[in-house]
């Protein structure tokens, strides 16, 4: 079902936000500098006697997409911190066996004198270092070791909170065991820290503690209300009510400031739940979210404005010369093109060349990921490209895991044939080969009939008469479980796009997570998504978006809206998105049709620039990287620490000189190669080569002319 669209603006956007767009593309940058500025692995930290302790259930748990967020942000944050950082979360055997490196801190040290103190607890602790980029220290706590103590946690949430939680609710127990874990262990870190500055002379200890999401929150809700004197910040990436709420189909954005919150979570049995996210969300110093969209959401039904908007970044690796990503496509799109071959096997009536790969992809949330309005406007993009561009064909992929049954029959038997297809080919290349050399080592000349003989004719043609089918490509690589009911294919149907040899748009559904294991679609995410040409993601609700953000970093095209926070973050900081490949769909301040009707006249839009024009985009498109690098995004992560200190601790003073100093930064492209003086080109015009420096060597404004872009 296509859902109703909202008409709202933000109360309180600053409007002067827009008189900072600049003449150039990038525009300013609230935070006035990055995070390398502070690169010292702790230095400066052990010397202020700086602590600091990141909270989350996904730590070394690979359960969600917060892991995401915390896994890519270890490294640039153990570069600021160094061993002054610790990372806690519950202990997960079947993920720590992989993730962590189990080491004991060295004697001495307050963290282990306090992982000592709950273990004579009887609590059972792991310590060690999570394996990943950074090698963050890490401590995980084992849930089971202190569940005998559930009754008694219950009890003081209730006396101190008035918050009851259900005996049979699994999930908040494990959250309340692991909360009050990690309270204690804070309070006895503190303690032992105290101790330790005394007897060493140092400063006295500045504890932050960093918790994420409501599972966490519980631990910040603990300290506060027993007085513990430490810093505290709460992020919360998506809010557990608008996650139901958006489930649940509703009129999401209109009815904002319309929900009676209490009676919403009640009806959805998650008001124990809630009240633990709220209590979290007052209770911290410092309270941020991860996008101003989501703020905005976290107002209405948290009821507390966010101190500090805090991004999610990547870990951003740069080549050294553009035309390296744009080979990485190019391989990467061979790929597709031989699945392509197969599962159309048959009705190949198209060029490759002139194919373009768009996709989308995430969590199977049909109205949420805006798999509705794509369908939609894949099927008027179909309508236009017969009108107008013919020869110009669109593959589109919907990735979005579900139930099947197995693979289709038919993807199978295409790719099988193709196989055989090819090893015939190569068999008969080989041998005409060795014809034509014994025929020459002769000094004869070879004919065209000894070199292909009859023998290889039947061969090629039982093979080209093995690939005729009657029916028209499967829409499917799989067997989805609950096939009338399954809302892409629903929706498929409705909009009549069957594959049919005279559709410009060809579906493909692939109701699994991609990996190089699959038999049939052995490619990685990663890999598919730098073969693509334009990655298609117009949401209703998502909080931040790291599929658009992946696509940006490697070079590809992505469609966005103004209702996801990557969207909201680019039209912020870019003044002209659309010349960086990044196209951004109306979702909140028009109608569903008019958004349609934008979805499909952008991918029109794109389906009409010729390959240099592409590759001028591409290139383009991987400048943004360092926009979302988290060397730039973490400094918002340390301003709210600084700003949780100084709520706890008036006295402290950031010491770091650079800290608000350059307010006019601007992010300029990364330096690519300076076009050649207009005196040593050739005076022939010759089209540029794949890959080739000339490629690159494109003045902006030329590059804006012939992008069709004023």
């Amino acid at each position: 079902m296509l859902r109703r669209q909202m008409s709202y603006r933000f109360e309180d956007q600053d409007s002067s936000s827009m008189a900072l767009r600049m003449n150039r593309r990038f525009s300013r940058v609230e935070s006035g500098t990055d995070l390398k500025d502070y690169f010292d692995r702790g230095d400066n930290a052990s010397r202020e006697n700086r602590w600091n302790f990141e909270v989350a259930w996904e730590v070394a748990n690979k359960v969600g997409g917060i892991y995401t967020v915390i896994r890519s942000k270890a490294y640039v944050s153990t570069e600021e911190m160094g061993e002054q950082l610790c990372m806690m979360g519950p202990y997960k055997e079947h993920c720590a066996r992989t993730e962590m490196e189990e080491i004991e801190f060295p004697r001495g040290n307050p963290l282990l004198d306090a992982v000592n103190t709950l273990r004579s607890r009887g609590y059972k602790i792991h310590t060690g270092r999570w394996l990943v980029d950074g090698n963050p220290q890490l401590i995980l706590f084992d849930i089971g070791s202190a569940a005998w103590k559930l009754d008694q946690f219950k009890s003081e949430m209730w006396e101190k909170c008035n918050i009851g939680v259900p005996h049979l609710d699994i999930e908040t127990n494990d959250a309340i065991i692991l909360g009050f874990m990690i309270a204690e262990f804070l309070e006895e870190f503190r303690n032992c820290a105290i101790a330790f500055s005394q007897n060493n002379d140092l400063n006295p200890p500045r504890i932050v503690a960093h918790f994420h999401e409501w599972q966490a929150g519980v631990g910040l809700i603990v300290l506060r209300t027993r007085l513990i004197e430490i810093a505290t910040v709460f992020t919360t990436h998506a809010t557990l009510l608008g996650r139901y709420l958006c489930a649940g189909n509703t009129d999401f954005y209109n009815n904002l400031d319309k929900f009676a919150v209490d009676e919403e979570a009640g009806k959805r049995q998650i008001y124990h739940r809630y009240c633990m996210e709220r209590g979290a969300t007052h209770l911290a110093h410092v309270f941020t979210t991860v996008s101003e969209i989501t703020g905005y959401e976290a107002e209405h039904l948290l009821k507390r404005k966010p101190d500090i908007i805090t991004p999610n970044g990547l870990n951003v690796k740069k080549f050294s010369a553009i035309h390296e990503f744009q080979n990485l496509h190019a391989v990467a799109k061979e790929k597709i093109n031989e699945f392509v071959r197969g599962h159309f096997y048959g009705h190949m009536d198209f060029d490759l060349d002139k194919t373009l790969y768009f996709f989308i992809a995430g969590r199977y949330e049909f109205g949420n990921k805006g798999a509705d309005i794509f369908i939609e406007a894949l099927a008027r993009l179909n309508a236009m490209l017969k009108h107008e561009r013919p020869d110009t064909t669109v593959v589109a992929f919907l990735i979005f895991p579900t139930k099947t049954n197995n693979f289709n029959v038919d993807s199978l038997r295409g790719h099988a044939v193709i196989k055989q297809l090819r090893d015939t080919i190569n068999n008969v290349q080989q041998a005409v080969g060795k014809r034509m050399f014994d025929t020459c080592v002769k000094g004869h000349i070879p004919s065209p009939d000894e070199l292909l003989q009859k023998d290889d004719l039947v061969k090629i043609k039982r093979c080209m008469y093995a690939m005729q089918r009657d029916s028209m490509p499967p829409v499917t690589t799989h067997n989805v479980a609950d096939d009338w009911n399954d809302p892409v294919l629903s929706s498929i149907r409705r909009c009549h796009l069957f594959n049919s040899v005279h559709d410009r748009v060809k579906m493909v559904f692939h109701p699994e997570f991609l990996t190089s294991t699959n038999p049939l679609f052995g490619i990685d995410y990663e890999e598919f998504v730098r073969g693509c040409h334009l990655g298609v993601f117009p949401s209703y609700y998502e909080p931040w978006g790291y599929t658009p953000a992946e696509c940006t970093v490697m070079g590809i095209p992505s469609v966005t809206t103004n209702l996801s926070g990557f969207g909201c973050f680019m039209q912020e900081h870019i003044s002209d998105p659309k010349s960086y490949g990044i196209y951004i769909v109306d979702r909140r301040y028009i109608g569903l049709e008019n958004s349609v009707q934008q979805l499909s006249s952008f991918m029109m839009e794109f389906s009409r620039l010729n390959r240099r024009q592409r590759i001028i985009q591409r290139n383009r498109t991987e400048r943004l990287s360092d926009l979302l690098d988290w060397r730039t995004l973490g400094i918002y992560y340390r301003q709210a620490r600084v700003k949780a200190l100084q709520a706890v601790y008036p006295d402290y003073v950031d010491e770091s000189s650079a800290y608000g100093s350059r307010s006019n930064l601007i992010f300029s492209r990364p330096q690519s190669e300076p076009p050649s003086p207009t005196s040593s080109r050739h005076t022939t015009p010759a089209p540029s080569l794949h890959g080739s420096d000339d490629e690159d060597s494109v003045d902006e404004e030329t590059e804006l002319k012939e992008l069709g872009i004023k």
